[in-house]
């Protein structure tokens, strides 16, 4: 748990699980929306083969997330943080057109 709080610049304890659970929240809330908006459109496991839908379901994910990520970041007033990291998930995604710097 040290490495990371050194790596992460994270001073206290409750700094770093405050850090694990936006993370955990995050990934898991945004699947689940990714899966609530496939139903939407009709795409479920049910009429529609795995290899299509889980791809579908992936593109859908990645750039909810970043997103996701800065707003969760806001509300556990971890924005600091999590800011660069959504930043440069969208540049890799190829969506870093929208934080000019």
């Amino acid at each position: 748990m040290e490495k990371f709080k050194q790596r992460w610049g994270i001073k206290s304890n409750y700094q770093f699980w405050l850090i694990f659970i936006v993370f955990a929240i995050n990934g898991s809330l945004s699947a689940k929306i990714s899966k609530y908006c496939m139903a939407f459109f009709g795409f479920d496991n049910q009429n529609l083969a795995w290899y299509l839908y889980y791809p579908i379901l992936i593109i859908l994910v990645l750039p909810l997330y970043p997103f996701m990520l800065i707003v969760f970041g806001y509300i556990f007033r971890q924005h600091q943080f999590f800011f660069p990291i959504a930043k440069r998930i969208l540049k890799q995604i190829g969506l870093g057109f929208i934080f000019k710097d």
